[in-house]
């Protein structure tokens, strides 16, 4: 029995070498969510993964989000939370109170998780620097008095403009590990909050990043008989768009994916993060868990 496991672990051990040294120098954007930001089982073991890229040779760069976190304070601070297609309406309150959770709580909680585990983390928002450069989203919504569309002030709610990587890249490519909250400023020097994925995204496509890997709580892209789609091209994700097998919140998160490969990532991940060490499973073994993307 003893022989047996000893075997198992020389085996994955002897799997994962071509792996780590194909990806040793290499940038990997990871964006950490769902189940796995709130289990403490799956936090402390998606932290020794980030410990363990960095120690041979990946330089991992976390995006994270806190969606769940954020309507928790609100509704302490009984502050009304009102969604338009989905997008929290984001007043100046309530801004307040993301900055406090993404930037402060959250952030710092993962710095923190990853230092404990022997890294060097090093917590940042947008703002630092300027270096995530953001505009305010312009939502319209169907009127069914006027039949029409109209532009409906969602608040401090914005998508990425550009991103300055220099800040990004000093650390990443030292002994340290970036942590980044989705938080990103105006030319108005105003606070805008971006949605998670759609950072990973861009910061992995401006890094030109070997690859950007989401976390969800779903084992990645689904067929009809809910069958585990592996691989995927941008012609098959048009197609399973089309037919409507992808859709509702798996399509900007699909959508992230095809843009950051347009952009010249190389290759998307969709995985499970209620798995403990998906992260390392998905990198350093022949099958992977989740649904991988490529161009």
């Amino acid at each position: 029995m003893q022989e047996q496991t000893a075997k198992g672990i020389a085996h994955v051990l002897i799997e994962s070498l071509p792996y780590i040294q194909k990806f040793k120098g290499k940038t990997v954007v990871i964006k950490y969510g769902g189940n796995a930001m709130i289990d403490e089982n799956l936090k402390n073991s998606f932290a020794r993964d980030i410990v363990l890229m960095k120690l041979v040779g990946i330089n991992p760069i976390v995006v994270h989000g806190g969606g769940p976190q954020i309507g928790k304070l609100l509704e302490r601070l009984d502050i009304e939370t009102k969604f338009v297609n989905g997008m929290r309406v984001t007043d100046t309150e309530t801004m307040d109170v993301v900055e406090m959770v993404l930037g402060g709580q959250v952030n710092k909680d993962i710095v923190n998780l990853i230092n404990i585990a022997g890294g060097k983390a090093i917590g940042l928002t947008g703002k630092d620097a300027s270096f995530i450069r953001a505009r305010k989203i312009e939502m319209k919504q169907y009127n069914k008095a006027t039949q029409a569309s109209e532009i409906v002030d969602i608040g401090h709610v914005g998508e990425v403009s550009s991103i300055d990587p220099a800040i990004v890249e000093m650390l990443s490519h030292s002994d340290f590990i970036p942590v980044i909250a989705p938080i990103g400023v105006g030319e108005d020097g105003c606070s805008y909050n971006i949605n998670a994925d759609l950072v990973a995204g861009k910061v992995a496509e401006v890094l030109q990043a070997e690859k950007l890997i989401l976390l969800t709580n779903i084992p990645g892209i689904l067929d009809k008989q809910g069958s585990l789609l592996t691989g995927l091209t941008l012609k098959d994700i048009d197609a399973l768009i089309d037919d409507e097998t992808i859709s509702d919140g798996m399509i900007p998160k699909t959508r992230c994916g095809t843009d950051a490969l347009e952009g010249g990532v190389q290759s998307v991940h969709i995985i499970d993060g209620r798995v403990e060490h998906a992260v390392l499973l998905e990198l350093f073994t022949d099958k992977g868990i989740g649904t991988l993307l490529i161009n």
